[in-house]
C-alpha cells in the first residue's frame, strides 16, 4: 500500500515531535506522524487506583522500561559496560511525557560552550540566546509554573502561573541551603498552578508519574497534540517504522513502516524528521541500510549511536524525626541548587550538577530496603512520612565509547533488531559523584536529619546525544538545523541531538530545539520538491 507524497513526514510523538508536528502545521505544511504507541486513556492511568505503585515497581503495563512491559509497541534494549543503565522510556502518544515529572529547567548559556570555557567535549553550533525565544514560546504554549529572577540564570519572561507550594519538605531544605548560604530557587515546573488554556490546574495529586487525569502536567497529547490535529495534522499510531526509503540521489523519500496487525506499508514524503530519542533514533538509521549506506542512513562517518550520554544521579535521603509530606504534592522538584553548576577547577573535575528536592513515592517505595520480621512495622514507622529526598543530577560529559548499536540476537515484534546499549561513567562522572554525595549529605545534616543514606548511582531516564549536532561530518551526524549532513532532508530532533548534555533535565531544551527546528525546516521549503 502506498500513499500520495506529503510535505513532513514525522516519526515518533513525543516531546519533539509533538511541537515540531504543530509547529510545521500551523505553519501551513501537510503533516504525518508515525507512532508506534496508541492513545492513552487518562482513566486508565495508575494515579487513580489504589495500587498505583505497583505499576512502576512490577511487570505492568505502566512500568517505566519497555524490557519490564514487554508491550508489542515496545522494544527491547540490552544494557552493557561497566555501569549498565537502566533503560526507561514511553511508547504512545506523548511518548515519555506520559510518565514524566514536568521539571523544566533550561540548559545555562555555559552549557552551549564547554570546549571553550572548560576546553572538553565540543561546543554546541547554536548558543542560549539563539535557543532562548523558543523556550519562552514553548513555556507560553503549555504553560509553566514558577517565578522569575533566578540569579543563577538569565533573566526570563514571567512564568504563566505561579510557583507551586514546596510545602513542609521543601522549607525543611531551604533552612539547610540559607544556613549553608547556599543558591536555592523554586522549580519551574510544566505543571501549572492554575487554570491555563483550558487545561485544569494541578491538585497535588502527588502521582505525576503515574499520569496526571486532571491534565495539568504538561504532556504533549494534552498540550501540543490537539492544535496540531486541529490545524490538519494527522497521527498513525501503532505504526512502527521498519527504515527510512532513500533514492539513488541520497535524498530520503519516505518510511516503510508495520500497522499494528503487521501488514507493511510504505508512505512518501518531501521531508523526513525523526524524533525517536536517544536509543530509537540512532537503532532507526541503523537498521535503515542500503548502498548508498551499508553502515546504516547517515552513518558514513560513524558516529550514529556514538556519544550516549544519561544524567547520572543519585538519590540522597534524610530521616527526620517529625513528619514530613514528601509524598504529597507534583512528585516533581519543589526547588533546586545550582551552587556547584559551574566548573571549578578546585573540585578536580570539569562541569557541574544540580542539587534537587525530589518528592517521593508512597510508602511501598520507602518500604522495600526495609527487612521483614518482627521489627517490620517499627522500622517502616520510623522512615514514612519522615523521608526528604535530595536528588543530584551531573552533567555527563560525552564519550564515544559510551553507544548504542543495534543488537542483532533480539528483534521486536516486527523482526526489527533491538538496540543495545553500553554505558560506563567516565572518571570525571566519578569524581563528580563523589563531590555531589559529600555536598548532598553536608546540605541534609544542615536540616538535622537523623539519619542519611547515600545509595550507588543510577540514571534519569535522560538518553541524549546518539545523533549529535556539530558544525561538520568530522564531529556530528547532523548540522545546527538538525539536517543530517549527508541526506539534505532527512533530520533528526529529539534528545539524540545534543551535543553535551548539560546538568539539568532536557524536555525543555528539547521542545525548544524542535521549535527551531520547524522554523529551519520551513524557511528551506522550496528545496522540497
Amino acid at each position: 500500500m502506498k500513499d500520495e507524497a506529503i510535505d513532513v513526514l514525522v516519526i515518533g510523538a513525543g516531546a519533539a515531535g509533538a511541537s515540531l508536528s504543530w509547529r510545521l502545521t500551523e505553519k501551513g505544511a501537510k503533516v504525518v506522524c508515525l507512532e508506534q504507541g496508541g492513545w492513552i486513556d487518562p482513566s486508565t492511568f495508575p494515579s487513580l487506583k489504589t495500587n498505583y505503585e505497583t505499576h512502576l515497581m512490577r511487570d505492568r503495563d505502566f512500568s517505566l522500561s519497555p524490557n519490564m512491559r514487554k508491550l508489542p509497541e515496545d522494544y527491547p534494549v540490552t544494557s552493557h559496560g561497566d555501569n549498565p543503565p537502566f533503560i526507561m522510556m514511553f511508547n504512545a502518544v506523548g511518548g515519555s511525557t506520559i510518565h514524566w515529572q514536568g521539571i523544566f529547567p533550561r540548559f545555562h548559556p555555559s552549557d552551549f560552550k564547554v570546549r571553550t570555557l572548560d576546553g572538553i567535549a565540543d561546543d554546541w553550533p547554536i548558543s542560549y540566546q539563539e535557543l532562548e525565544p523558543y523556550y519562552n514560546f514553548n513555556d507560553a504554549m503549555i504553560g509553566v509554573s514558577g517565578l522569575s529572577g533566578d540569579p543563577a540564570n538569565p533573566p526570563r519572561p514571567q512564568r504563566q502561573t505561579p510557583p507551586l507550594p514546596i510545602g513542609k519538605m521543601g522549607r525543611t531544605l531551604v533552612k539547610g541551603f540559607e544556613k549553608l548560604n547556599w543558591h536555592w530557587w523554586v522549580n519551574d515546573q510544566g505543571i501549572i498552578s492554575k487554570a491555563y488554556k483550558n487545561r485544569s490546574p494541578c491538585m497535588l495529586h502527588g502521582k505525576c508519574m503515574f499520569g496526571c487525569p486532571m491534565g495539568a502536567k504538561a504532556t504533549t497529547d494534552r498540550t501540543y497534540w490537539p492544535l496540531a490535529i486541529e490545524k490538519g495534522a494527522e497521527i498513525r499510531t501503532w505504526s512502527r517504522v521498519k527504515e527510512i526509503t532513500i533514492n539513488r540521489k541520497g535524498r530520503a523519500t519516505g518510511a516503510i513502516y508495520f500497522d499494528k496487525e503487521g501488514q507493511i506499508h510504505e508512505i512518501k514524503a518531501k521531508v523526513v524528521v525523526i524524533c525517536c530519542n536517544g536509543i530509537g533514533s540512532p537503532r532507526l538509521l541503523l537498521n535503515s541500510k542500503s548502498n548508498l549506506f551499508p553502515d546504516g542512513l547517515g552513518n558514513s562517518n560513524g558516529l550514529v549511536g556514538t556519544h550516549f550520554m544519561v544524567h547520572p544521579n543519585l538519590f540522597v535521603n534524610g530521616i527526620f524525626e517529625e513528619d514530613m509530606d514528601s509524598h504529597i504534592g507534583p512528585m516533581g522538584s519543589p526547588l533546586y541548587s545550582h551552587e556547584f553548576y559551574e566548573t571549578d577547577e578546585r573540585r578536580g573535575f570539569k562541569r557541574g550538577y544540580m542539587l534537587y528536592g525530589e518528592r517521593s513515592f508512597g510508602p511501598l517505595s520507602q518500604s522495600s530496603d526495609i527487612p521483614w520480621g518482627a521489627g517490620h512495622h517499627q522500622a517502616f514507622g520510623e522512615q514514612f512520612p519522615h523521608q526528604v529526598g535530595l536528588t543530584v543530577l551531573i552533567d555527563d560529559i560525552p564519550e564515544p565509547t559510551n553507544t548504542v548499536e543495534l543488537d542483532d540476537n533480539i528483534v521486536d515484534s516486527n523482526g526489527i533488531a533491538a538496540a543495545k546499549v553500553t554505558y560506563s561513567l567516565s572518571e570525571n562522572s566519578k569524581r563528580m559523584l563523589e563531590h555531589a554525595a559529600e555536598s548532598a549529605t553536608q546540605l541534609l545534616e544542615a536540616t538535622e536529619a537523623k539519619k542519611i543514606t547515600v545509595p550507588d548511582p543510577s540514571n534519569m531516564a535522560h538518553l541524549m546525544g546518539t545523533v549529535r549536532m556539530g558544525t561538520s561530518e568530522g564531529n556530528s551526524v547532523v548540522n545546527k538545523d538538525h539536517q543530517v549532513h549527508s541526506v539534505p532532508n532527512l533530520f533528526v530532533v529529539d534528545g539524540s541531538s545534543f551535543t553535551t548534555g548539560a546538568g539539568v533535565n532536557p524536555t525543555s531544551t528539547i521542545m525548544a530545539l524542535a521549535l527551531r527546528a520547524a522554523d529551519r525546516i520551513w524557511e528551506r521549503r522550496l528545496e522540497w520538491h
